[in-house]
């Protein structure tokens, strides 16, 4: 039966165990001059040797070799490298984790070593016990019996009480560096009679990225089917993605405003199967990684990346501002949460990757030259008349007048009438602040929530018109009247790009509230020339507490 290969070249002696040295040191120190702890605790990533250092230690604790131990060729290493061995004990905590089990463990502890010197208790993925094992251990695992040794293996030692880390020496694993990880792959192809180019060697420990057992992983699955000969063409052809480096490269086509090669560039990766927004939520972490590696001297102890994958982006932190981390942060995160809701999170990446390359700022420059039009002026015509009554003024910078009522007659420019008095308007009405209204009340209009129906008619129309999903994060549903609802823009580009869909987003409205409506767009933060000539004599109705209507 064929064996992995990181199964097949496990270390049976320290002496093989790559980029370790400082645990090897001390563990070989403490077998030489019979000072072991009762109690061990292994921490560190994924694939770095925390259980096969384990089974080593146990292997020094019973070898019967009078010289260097372990031997790794005495009958009780043998023993302990087929899994034969009474005396040494495997727990997987992931599937043993009750208190039950702890319990059998206890009484199990209570019996002397059958075949060799020490009893060994080999605990994997220790984090994951219940709080109640952890409990049910604790006394035991303070004051084990003398021949009797706890050895904790464990990836997220935060999550361990810290009762339990008192009582254990504590042995950090370190990422595996690249060039020794090269130099051990290489080793294994001469002994297996493959070729392997360093190219492809470089690549692999690359994406291992300080994991042994990834990188074994990668290189036994690039030579299965293979000729004798492996380079770094078929190891990228099998990667697919190469890991960071697919960061890397795209937020550095970013940084260069390149855009349709980054376009292209996440059309390849996408092609090959991967998930948007699995990548959306990636490519955030690597920029949060730019930002550590930017200002942490040592990033090591908050960036879980190998070396030399930190020095990589460590150049690429150096070329980039502090607001363009930000920018692509709150971007990519904005995009991710809309992602979660849409059918077609492929657009929004593609969206974000155009507004990363172009800047809100050429954004803004590029919609106020190419697509701003001027706004309509409304001039009414002026009558006087001998006033009956002075009025108030509502600080306006013209006076307002009251006439006698008078026929008028129909003109292109604009007129307010009312039954009794006529009120002539300002040139330039004085905007008129409304009365604050809270955030609950601002969402609601006539009994519908804005920013619901927003969301719902994005989420009908997308699956229609794909290209429509660009207007709902660059405009939002301000209001909903009898007649009409109201469209905010954040500038003249997409309230363009929202006329031009007119019909398409009056129709969506229409399914979700029940009757055919109007839509007003108007910019953001725009002057009130926008205005209706029905709202204005609502205003003047509320200011002068009259009736004013319009003929």
């Amino acid at each position: 039966m064929y064996k992995a290969l990181y199964r097949q070249y496990r270390p049976e002696v320290f002496e093989e165990v790559l980029g370790q040295d400082h645990i090897v040191r001390i563990l070989k120190n403490q077998i030489a001059t019979d000072s072991t702890s009762h109690a061990y605790l292994f921490c560190g990533t994924r694939g770095t040797g925390k259980t096969t250092t384990a089974r080593l230690l146990a292997k020094g604790l019973n070898c019967l070799s009078d010289g260097e131990r372990p031997c790794g060729v005495c009958a009780n290493c043998q023993a302990i490298k087929e899994g034969s061995f009474l005396d040494v004990i495997e727990i997987d905590a992931a599937s043993n984790n009750g208190v039950d089990n702890v319990r059998e463990l206890r009484e199990s502890v209570k019996y002397p070593p059958s075949a060799g010197r020490r009893k060994v208790y080999i605990i994997d993925e220790v984090h994951m016990l219940s709080t109640e094992a952890f409990n049910a251990l604790l006394k035991t695992l303070e004051e084990p019996p003398e021949y009797v040794t706890f050895i904790l293996a464990t990836t997220e030692v935060h999550k361990l009480p810290a009762t339990v880390l008192s009582r254990c020496m504590r042995l950090d694993f370190k990422r595996v560096p690249e060039s020794v990880l090269m130099e051990g792959m290489a080793d294994i192809c001469v002994k297996i009679g493959i070729d392997v180019t360093e190219d492809a060697l470089r690549i692999i420990a690359a994406n291992a990225d300080g994991s042994v057992r990834d990188g074994l992983s990668i290189l036994d699955q690039c030579i299965s089917g293979r000729d004798m000969k492996v380079d770094a063409e078929e190891v990228l052809e099998f990667l697919g993605a190469s890991g960071y480096e697919d960061f890397i490269e795209l937020t550095d086509m970013v940084r260069k405003k390149r855009t349709e090669e980054a376009i292209a560039f996440l059309n390849g990766i996408l092609s090959d199967g991967k998930d948007v927004r699995q990548f959306m939520r990636d490519w955030i972490s690597h920029y949060r990684n730019l930002m550590m590696v930017k200002f942490m001297r040592n990033p090591e102890t908050v960036v879980s990346m190998s070396a030399e994958n930190i020095e990589r982006m460590r150049r690429q932190a150096a070329v980039l501002e502090l607001e363009d981390i930000n920018r692509g942060i709150m971007e990519l995160s904005t995009m991710a949460n809309e992602a979660r809701w849409s059918t077609q999170p492929r657009i929004l990446l593609e969206l974000a990757i155009v507004r990363l390359c172009m800047g809100a700022g050429q954004i803004r420059e590029l919609t106020e030259v190419e697509f701003t039009e001027p706004e309509p002026v409304l001039t009414p015509v002026k009558k006087t008349a001998p006033a009956k009554a002075p009025v108030k003024k509502a600080e306006e910078p013209a006076p307002v007048i009251v006439e006698e009522p008078a026929p008028v007659k129909q003109e292109e420019s604009m007129q307010v009438q009312t039954e009794e008095p006529v009120i002539e308007m300002p040139v330039e009405p004085a905007p008129v602040e409304a009365a604050p209204v809270g955030p609950a009340l601002a969402e609601m209009q006539n009994g519908f929530d804005c920013e619901d129906i927003w969301n719902k008619v994005f989420e009908d129309g997308e699956n229609e018109k794909g290209s429509i999903n660009i207007i709902r994060n660059s405009a939002r549903l301000k209001s909903i009247d009898e007649n009409t609802f109201t469209v905010e823009a954040n500038n003249a580009f997409f309230k363009d790009l929202a006329e031009k869909n007119r019909q398409f987003i009056e129709h969506l409205v229409e399914k979700h509230t029940g009757s055919r409506r109007r839509m007003n767009i108007k910019l953001a933060n725009s002057s009130e020339t926008e205005r209706s000539a029905e709202e204005i004599a609502a205003e003047a109705s509320d200011i002068l507490g009259i009736k004013v209507e319009v003929k």
